[in-house]
Protein backbone atom coordinates (compact mmCIF):
# COMPACT_ATOMS: atom_id res chain seq x y z
CA UNK A 1 0.00 0.00 0.00
CA UNK A 2 3.10 2.49 0.19
CA UNK A 3 3.55 2.24 -3.24
CA UNK A 4 0.15 3.46 -3.82
CA UNK A 5 0.53 6.37 -1.48
CA UNK A 6 3.78 7.20 -2.54
CA UNK A 7 2.31 7.86 -5.99
CA UNK A 8 -0.39 10.38 -4.65
CA UNK A 9 0.29 13.86 -4.83
CA UNK A 10 0.51 16.28 -1.50
CA UNK A 11 -2.83 17.25 -2.67
CA UNK A 12 -5.14 14.39 -3.74
CA UNK A 13 -7.43 15.74 -6.67
CA UNK A 14 -10.65 14.13 -5.42
CA UNK A 15 -14.24 14.29 -7.23
CA UNK A 16 -17.79 14.12 -5.67
CA UNK A 17 -19.68 12.75 -4.15
CA UNK A 18 -17.61 11.96 -1.67
CA UNK A 19 -18.06 11.76 2.04
CA UNK A 20 -15.73 13.86 4.39
CA UNK A 21 -14.67 12.25 7.68
CA UNK A 22 -12.90 13.34 10.58
CA UNK A 23 -10.73 11.58 13.76
CA UNK A 24 -11.22 8.00 14.04
CA UNK A 25 -8.81 7.20 16.98
CA UNK A 26 -8.96 4.39 17.14
CA UNK A 27 -12.42 3.66 17.99
CA UNK A 28 -13.22 0.61 15.69
CA UNK A 29 -16.91 -0.26 16.39
CA UNK A 30 -17.47 3.40 15.52
CA UNK A 31 -16.21 3.19 12.44
CA UNK A 32 -18.80 0.19 11.51
CA UNK A 33 -21.43 2.89 12.58
CA UNK A 34 -20.02 5.24 10.34
CA UNK A 35 -20.34 2.59 7.66
CA UNK A 36 -23.48 1.97 8.66
CA UNK A 37 -25.30 5.39 8.59
CA UNK A 38 -22.95 6.90 5.52
CA UNK A 39 -22.50 3.91 3.39
CA UNK A 40 -19.19 1.80 2.97
CA UNK A 41 -16.51 1.45 0.21
CA UNK A 42 -16.96 0.74 -2.54
CA UNK A 43 -20.28 2.34 -3.12
CA UNK A 44 -19.54 4.97 -1.41
CA UNK A 45 -16.61 7.21 -2.23
CA UNK A 46 -14.61 8.32 0.88
CA UNK A 47 -12.13 10.61 2.41
CA UNK A 48 -10.42 10.37 5.85
CA UNK A 49 -8.66 13.28 6.97
CA UNK A 50 -6.76 11.39 9.49
CA UNK A 51 -5.92 10.72 13.55
CA UNK A 52 -6.49 6.81 12.96
CA UNK A 53 -4.77 5.72 16.28
CA UNK A 54 -4.11 6.46 19.69
CA UNK A 55 -6.80 7.11 22.71
CA UNK A 56 -9.18 4.41 21.42
CA UNK A 57 -8.61 0.32 22.22
CA UNK A 58 -8.83 -1.31 18.69
CA UNK A 59 -6.02 1.48 16.49
CA UNK A 60 -4.08 -1.39 14.80
CA UNK A 61 -8.03 -2.73 13.73
CA UNK A 62 -8.90 0.49 12.00
CA UNK A 63 -5.45 1.53 10.63
CA UNK A 64 -5.58 -1.95 8.84
CA UNK A 65 -9.31 -1.80 7.79
CA UNK A 66 -8.26 1.81 5.95
CA UNK A 67 -5.76 0.49 4.60
CA UNK A 68 -7.07 -2.60 3.26
CA UNK A 69 -9.67 -0.43 1.51
CA UNK A 70 -7.25 1.67 0.38
CA UNK A 71 -5.32 -1.55 -1.34
CA UNK A 72 -8.76 -2.42 -2.88
CA UNK A 73 -10.30 0.41 -3.76
CA UNK A 74 -7.61 2.78 -4.19
CA UNK A 75 -9.62 5.66 -6.34
CA UNK A 76 -12.54 5.45 -3.87
CA UNK A 77 -10.71 5.66 -0.53
CA UNK A 78 -8.68 8.65 0.39
CA UNK A 79 -6.35 8.45 3.34
CA UNK A 80 -4.91 11.66 4.52
CA UNK A 81 -2.29 12.15 7.41
CA UNK A 82 -3.40 13.33 10.78
CA UNK A 83 -1.30 14.54 13.98
CA UNK A 84 -0.82 11.53 15.45
CA UNK A 85 0.33 9.38 12.10
CA UNK A 86 3.86 9.79 13.52
CA UNK A 87 6.84 7.88 15.49
CA UNK A 88 6.00 11.01 18.33
CA UNK A 89 3.00 10.94 19.23
CA UNK A 90 2.04 6.49 18.72
CA UNK A 91 4.60 6.06 21.41
CA UNK A 92 3.24 7.99 23.70
CA UNK A 93 -1.05 7.86 23.06
CA UNK A 94 -1.39 4.30 22.72
CA UNK A 95 -0.71 2.75 19.16
CA UNK A 96 2.79 2.11 19.97
CA UNK A 97 1.65 -0.01 22.82
CA UNK A 98 -1.39 -1.71 21.25
CA UNK A 99 1.15 -2.98 18.45
CA UNK A 100 3.55 -4.46 21.44
CA UNK A 101 0.80 -6.23 23.37
CA UNK A 102 -0.35 -7.53 20.11
CA UNK A 103 2.59 -8.87 18.11
CA UNK A 104 5.19 -8.44 21.13
CA UNK A 105 7.30 -6.72 18.88
CA UNK A 106 8.10 -3.32 17.59
CA UNK A 107 8.28 -4.44 13.84
CA UNK A 108 4.42 -3.97 13.17
CA UNK A 109 4.77 -0.83 14.53
CA UNK A 110 7.84 0.13 12.48
CA UNK A 111 6.46 -0.68 9.65
CA UNK A 112 2.56 1.11 10.40
CA UNK A 113 5.11 4.50 11.06
CA UNK A 114 6.66 3.52 7.50
CA UNK A 115 3.42 3.45 5.90
CA UNK A 116 2.45 7.30 7.50
CA UNK A 117 5.48 8.67 6.11
CA UNK A 118 3.70 8.14 3.08
CA UNK A 119 0.27 9.42 3.50
CA UNK A 120 -0.97 12.52 1.45
CA UNK A 121 -1.22 16.04 3.51
CA UNK A 122 -4.56 17.52 1.85
CA UNK A 123 -6.91 16.69 -0.61
CA UNK A 124 -8.79 19.04 -2.71
CA UNK A 125 -12.62 18.32 -3.45
CA UNK A 126 -13.84 19.14 -6.67
CA UNK A 127 -11.18 21.81 -7.16
CA UNK A 128 -13.10 23.77 -4.37
CA UNK A 129 -13.02 22.20 -0.99
CA UNK A 130 -9.24 22.05 0.65
CA UNK A 131 -9.34 18.97 3.29
CA UNK A 132 -6.26 18.84 5.71
CA UNK A 133 -6.16 17.51 9.10
CA UNK A 134 -5.46 20.45 11.24
CA UNK A 135 -5.51 23.43 9.32
CA UNK A 136 -3.46 26.77 7.16
CA UNK A 137 -0.13 27.27 7.10
CA UNK A 138 1.27 31.14 7.20
CA UNK A 139 3.93 29.83 4.95
CA UNK A 140 1.97 28.17 2.58
CA UNK A 141 -0.33 31.43 0.35
CA UNK A 142 -1.48 28.66 -2.19
CA UNK A 143 -2.34 25.18 -3.04
CA UNK A 144 0.42 24.83 -5.05
CA UNK A 145 2.56 25.49 -2.30
CA UNK A 146 1.63 22.47 -0.47
CA UNK A 147 2.56 20.43 -3.58
CA UNK A 148 6.26 21.17 -3.51
CA UNK A 149 6.61 20.08 0.35
CA UNK A 150 8.64 16.66 0.91
CA UNK A 151 6.02 14.65 2.72
CA UNK A 152 7.91 11.07 2.79
CA UNK A 153 9.03 11.73 6.12
CA UNK A 154 8.54 11.44 10.20
CA UNK A 155 6.28 14.76 11.04
CA UNK A 156 8.45 17.96 11.88
CA UNK A 157 8.23 19.74 14.80
CA UNK A 158 7.55 23.07 12.55
CA UNK A 159 7.13 24.52 9.41
CA UNK A 160 4.27 24.08 6.96
CA UNK A 161 4.32 20.18 7.29
CA UNK A 162 3.52 20.64 10.64
CA UNK A 163 1.30 23.25 10.53
CA UNK A 164 -1.06 21.42 7.85
CA UNK A 165 -1.52 18.70 10.82
CA UNK A 166 -1.54 21.05 13.98
CA UNK A 167 -3.20 24.27 13.31
CA UNK A 168 -6.69 25.53 14.45
CA UNK A 169 -9.47 27.57 13.53
CA UNK A 170 -9.48 30.62 15.69
CA UNK A 171 -12.45 30.45 17.83
CA UNK A 172 -12.01 33.80 19.36
CA UNK A 173 -12.07 35.15 15.55
CA UNK A 174 -8.87 37.38 16.41
CA UNK A 175 -7.69 38.43 13.47
CA UNK A 176 -4.24 36.95 11.26
CA UNK A 177 -2.12 34.33 12.68
CA UNK A 178 -1.29 34.12 16.50
CA UNK A 179 0.61 30.97 18.28
CA UNK A 180 -1.15 27.66 19.00
CA UNK A 181 -1.18 26.53 23.34
CA UNK A 182 -0.78 22.87 21.62
CA UNK A 183 3.02 24.13 21.03
CA UNK A 184 2.58 22.86 17.23
CA UNK A 185 1.02 25.03 14.54
CA UNK A 186 -0.89 28.26 14.77
CA UNK A 187 -4.41 29.47 15.08
CA UNK A 188 -5.64 31.72 12.32
CA UNK A 189 -8.41 33.90 11.92
CA UNK A 190 -11.29 34.89 9.90
CA UNK A 191 -9.77 37.15 7.89
CA UNK A 192 -6.94 34.51 6.60
CA UNK A 193 -9.68 32.09 6.04
CA UNK A 194 -11.45 34.30 4.07
CA UNK A 195 -8.28 35.87 2.33
CA UNK A 196 -6.97 32.03 1.38
CA UNK A 197 -10.40 31.18 -0.15
CA UNK A 198 -10.70 33.83 -2.20
CA UNK A 199 -7.36 33.84 -3.46
CA UNK A 200 -7.49 30.22 -4.45
CA UNK A 201 -10.99 30.12 -5.37
CA UNK A 202 -12.28 27.63 -2.96
CA UNK A 203 -15.67 27.30 -1.11
CA UNK A 204 -14.39 26.76 1.69
CA UNK A 205 -11.63 24.68 3.84
CA UNK A 206 -12.49 21.30 5.42
CA UNK A 207 -10.15 19.95 8.22
CA UNK A 208 -10.75 17.80 11.78
CA UNK A 209 -8.35 17.69 14.79
CA UNK A 210 -10.78 18.74 17.29
CA UNK A 211 -13.88 17.17 19.00
CA UNK A 212 -17.09 18.54 18.58
CA UNK A 213 -19.93 18.24 20.28
CA UNK A 214 -22.59 17.66 17.31
CA UNK A 215 -19.75 16.40 15.08
CA UNK A 216 -18.92 19.07 13.09
CA UNK A 217 -18.96 22.81 13.37
CA UNK A 218 -18.91 25.48 10.68
CA UNK A 219 -16.81 28.58 11.64
CA UNK A 220 -15.28 31.92 9.72
CA UNK A 221 -18.11 33.06 8.36
CA UNK A 222 -18.78 29.41 7.05
CA UNK A 223 -15.34 29.20 5.16
CA UNK A 224 -14.15 26.18 7.59
CA UNK A 225 -16.03 23.23 8.49
CA UNK A 226 -14.56 20.80 11.60
CA UNK A 227 -15.51 17.83 11.26
CA UNK A 228 -14.99 14.57 14.10
CA UNK A 229 -16.09 11.43 13.43
CA UNK A 230 -15.10 9.78 16.77
CA UNK A 231 -18.20 9.51 19.09
CA UNK A 232 -18.05 9.45 22.63
CA UNK A 233 -14.57 10.69 22.08
CA UNK A 234 -12.02 8.46 24.54
CA UNK A 235 -15.48 6.77 25.75
CA UNK A 236 -16.57 8.97 27.93
CA UNK A 237 -16.93 12.72 26.39
CA UNK A 238 -20.26 11.75 25.04
CA UNK A 239 -20.08 13.98 22.00
CA UNK A 240 -22.10 13.18 18.79
CA UNK A 241 -19.56 12.76 15.56
CA UNK A 242 -20.26 14.30 11.98
CA UNK A 243 -19.40 13.48 8.46
CA UNK A 244 -19.92 15.47 5.39
CA UNK A 245 -21.48 14.52 2.10
CA UNK A 246 -20.61 16.65 -0.78
CA UNK A 247 -22.97 15.85 -3.52
CA UNK A 248 -24.39 18.04 -6.86
CA UNK A 249 -22.73 21.06 -5.31
CA UNK A 250 -24.29 21.04 -1.92
CA UNK A 251 -22.18 20.04 1.23
CA UNK A 252 -24.45 18.40 3.61
CA UNK A 253 -23.30 17.60 7.57
CA UNK A 254 -24.72 14.93 9.49
CA UNK A 255 -24.27 13.82 13.04
CA UNK A 256 -24.41 10.02 14.15
CA UNK A 257 -24.22 8.43 17.87
CA UNK A 258 -21.78 6.03 19.44
CA UNK A 259 -22.07 2.22 18.39
CA UNK A 260 -24.11 0.50 20.74
CA UNK A 261 -22.43 -1.30 23.42
CA UNK A 262 -21.96 -4.34 24.92
CA UNK A 263 -19.71 -7.47 26.26
CA UNK A 264 -18.50 -8.01 23.41
CA UNK A 265 -17.97 -4.57 21.85
CA UNK A 266 -16.02 -3.50 25.11
CA UNK A 267 -12.31 -4.32 26.41
CA UNK A 268 -10.84 -4.51 28.99
CA UNK A 269 -8.99 -1.40 29.80
CA UNK A 270 -6.45 -2.73 31.73
CA UNK A 271 -5.04 -4.50 28.06
CA UNK A 272 -2.54 -1.83 28.06
CA UNK A 273 -0.60 -0.11 30.64
CA UNK A 274 -1.64 3.55 28.61
CA UNK A 275 -5.20 2.78 29.54
CA UNK A 276 -4.85 2.24 33.00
Amino acid sequence: VSEILTEENNVVEVSSPVTICGDLHGQFYDLMELFTVAGEPPNVNFLFMGDYVDRGYFSVVVVSLLLSLKLKYPQRVTLLRGNHECRQSTQVYGFYDECLGIYHNSEAWSYFMNVFDCLPLTALVDNKILCMHGGLSPSLDSVDHIRVLDRLQELPDEGAMCDLLWSDPDEEKNMGWSISARGAGYLWGPDVSHDYTFSNNLECVSRAHQMQNDGYTWCHDEKVVTIFSAPNYCYRCGNLAGYMVVQNGEKTCYSFEAAPRDNSTMINKNAFGYFQ
